[in-house]
């Protein structure tokens, strides 16, 4: 009950990428950054298990962005002439690259950093890949010249690979539509039948990620503009509660979402974000508790899974542990609560200092020997 997780991202060490950057440069090429890759990802492994988190992810170590990473292994786009374009309804301008034919999977995508994840690991193993609606949002055509048939198109190299990392013994696949949230009439028209279509036939835990995006100063301003409440979800979660997907993340603590439409999801697992991640605050357990609480009043606690608003991925690396903390310990203390119990120690702020190993990024560990875990679903 109660299972805590991820909305996926997590900061890049600085010895890996340029810290606090959505397209950071790597600082090695080669077999090099292959082994700085699992260093990292072995790195926020430990630390999201040692902060109590229950379903963990790779970080998204391996990706310098989380709609790029996906793009890289697939024929048919120009990444040598990119071009300037909006992003989320001209929110903000992004050199993107261009689908210039028929698109297609040069092959695996994921499958290097999923079967690393999952040998080191014995936790629920989370994966994330771009929406469909959110890769037609970020990236150009000039092949297709319809934005349903493009991401359908999408769709279905999206679902090749994801039963392929359901081979690889991912627990959890989610993908994220942040998109959702702006394109909400293209979502009941043709948005979700591509989730749909992405998800088809896999028998893992499979989620859709719906935020308000990163915390970076395009969507803190957006974020202004949205008035005393924000409703979009009202408009797209009927439609996706009749959807196929199990799970559905979304944006709770210090939003002006009304929680109340939360209902409207009667019938899926909720994982409700109880960490804010436009914020370098870091939120009390006793905090995350009193968020897991007002959402409880909508939403069954065994449908219920504590979790960040977004990724932390331009977040500084200590603040990000920080927080991971917060919400093993929120978590924790919401549990025993509805026990009946009192818990054995009190909470306090959780504080965000380095380890003495990592020295602030400035050394990684060595990656262990991958050893076999049973695959749990």
């Amino acid at each position: 009950m109660l299972k805590t997780t991820i909305a996926g991202s997590l900061p890049k060490p600085a010895w890996l990428a340029e810290p606090n950057k959505l397209w950071p440069t790597w600082r090695a090429q080669g077999a090099e950054l292959a082994r700085a890759k699992g260093d990292a990802t072995l790195l926020w492994l430990k630390e999201q298990e040692d902060a109590g988190i229950d379903i963990v992810t790779d970080g998204e170590q391996s990706r310098q962005h989380f709609v790029h990473g996906f793009l890289e292994s697939v024929e048919g786009i120009d990444f040598e002439h990119k071009v300037k374009m909006g992003i989320r309804d001209n929110r903000y301008d992004a050199m993107v690259p261009v689908v210039v034919g028929p698109v297609k999977l040069k092959g695996r995508v994921h499958q290097t950093e999923a079967r690393f994840s999952r040998g080191h690991t014995k936790r629920q193993l989370k994966i994330t890949l771009p929406g469909p609606m959110t890769i037609v949002d970020t990236i150009a055509d000039r092949h297709y010249g319809d934005k349903a048939k493009l991401a359908m198109a999408f769709a279905e190299l999206l679902n090749q690979e994801a039963r392929a990392l359901e081979n690889d013994g991912v627990d959890v696949i989610q993908l994220d539509e942040p998109a959702f949230n702006v394109y909400m009439e293209d979502v009941k028209r043709w948005g979700i039948a591509t989730l749909d279509r992405a998800i088809e036939g896999l028998q893992c835990t499979t989620v859709v990620h719906i935020c308000y995006g990163y915390g970076i100063q395009a969507n803190l301003d957006w974020k202004k503009t949205l008035g005393s409440e924000w409703r979009q979800y009202e408009e797209i979660f009927p439609a996706l509660a009749k959807s196929r997907v199990k799970q559905v993340s979304l944006e709770c603590i210090h939003s002006k979402v009304p929680l109340e439409l939360l209902k409207l999801l009667k019938g899926k697992d909720l994982l409700v974000g109880v960490i804010d991640v436009a914020s370098n605050v870091v939120e009390t357990p006793e905090e995350v508790e009193k968020t897991i609480f007002q959402a409880l009043k909508f939403v069954p606690a065994e449908r219920l899974f504590p979790c960040t608003n977004c990724g932390m991925a331009p977040m500084e690396r200590e603040v990000a542990i920080a927080k991971l903390k917060a919400l093993g310990a929120g978590a924790a203390l919401a549990r025993s609560r509805l026990a009946g119990r009192k818990p054995a120690t009190s909470s306090k702020r959780t504080k965000g200092k380095p380890r003495t190993s990592s020295r602030g990024g400035r050394s990684r560990p060595r990656a262990a020997r991958p050893r076999k875990s049973a695959r749990r679903r």
